[in-house]
């Protein structure tokens, strides 16, 4: 049996209870948006913080890594972008929704702990993890701002939105923290560290549980009134191909053609093979668009890939 599929297991069955829990409605019905902005303003930035001020700078800073996680989010996401408006021209906030769907992957709730499993006793992966989360958050910030700038929510330019969004984002400010003590060479001490790790530790299990919760939520869209039609079928499969096995080979290509790791590759593969994040899901309710076919698109990205990831780690690592 594949080695992922352990930790696959357990990243699904966190996430299983967390919708059985949300359909039993056990808990109060926002708790799902309570747990995420734990994981998001507390949780999360803490084990960035604390995983990248104890990696060594050196360990940080792998170029070619960065270069290829990075090119190959960029090119999936013009790629899409161009095709969306060639399809539905002008239909720029559409065209942009998709193009997220198909770049943005869990790369934080999912795979901070599945790098965590997947790599025991292994700094470099939760670093590697943390590196893709944070450059993710670029791409993030980039579909918010054309969401911004074609809803003409605030009028202010792109490098003024795209500056709040990043500087305001817990995620990115505990990542600058953790480099910065990690280029200082500063080491905490142990009694902080271990509150920082001991509240960085709790991201995972509430982030899957959370996900299961929203992922439940969204399933309200699949009533009688709103079966997904062949159209929306064709569009969220479409989206997940790219997703699941076109950003992962251009990552792959990448990556090889820059001479990086063996095993850097491996994990840079497998973290830009997740799915879609919960959080676009959030964004498309926010902006009113896509909301159904993300949330849709989201739960087939998921399924797929717990038959994709182990092909990938059977072919990388095996």
């Amino acid at each position: 049996m594949p080695a992922v599929i352990t930790p696959l297991l357990a990243v699904f069955g966190i996430m299983l209870i967390g919708a059985l829990v949300q359909k039993s409605k056990l808990l109060p019905v926002e708790t799902d948006q309570v747990l995420n902005q734990f994981v998001y303003y507390i949780a999360f930035p803490a084990i960035m913080l604390i995983t990248l001020a104890q990696t060594p700078l050196n360990d940080i800073l792998h170029w070619g890594y960065i270069a290829g996680f990075s090119g190959a989010m960029l090119i999936s996401y013009v790629m899409t972008l161009i095709i969306s408006l060639w399809a539905n021209p002008a239909q720029n906030a559409l065209a942009s929704m998709r193009a997220l769907n198909a770049t943005f992957g869990n790369t934080a709730f999912i795979g901070i702990p599945l790098m965590a499993m997947l790599f025991p006793a292994n700094q470099s992966a939760l670093a590697a993890a943390a590196i893709a989360s944070l450059l993710s958050v670029l791409i993030f910030a980039i579909a918010l701002v054309s969401l911004e700038m074609i809803g003409r929510r605030q009028q202010s330019s792109a490098f003024k939105i795209i500056s709040l969004a990043l500087l305001q984002n817990p995620i990115v400010i505990g990542s600058m923290v953790g480099i910065s003590l990690s280029a200082l060479t500063i080491t905490l001490p142990d009694s902080i560290a271990l509150i920082i790790r001991q509240l960085g530790m709790t991201s995972s299990p509430c982030a899957l549980f959370a996900i299961g919760m929203v992922l439940a939520k969204s399933a309200q869209y699949q009533t009688s009134s709103h079966m997904i039609s062949l159209k929306q079928l064709a569009e969220i499969s479409a989206v997940n191909t790219v997703k699941l096995l076109l950003q992962p080979l251009i990552t792959y290509l990448l990556m090889l053609s820059l001479n990086v790791d063996p095993q850097w590759i491996a994990m840079g593969v497998i973290l830009a093979a997740l799915p879609t994040a919960a959080s676009v899901y959030l964004l498309a309710q926010r902006y009113q668009t896509q909301v159904i076919t993300s949330a849709q698109g989201i739960l087939l990205g998921t399924l797929l890939s717990f038959i994709s990831l182990p092909f990938l780690e059977a072919y990388l690592l095996g």
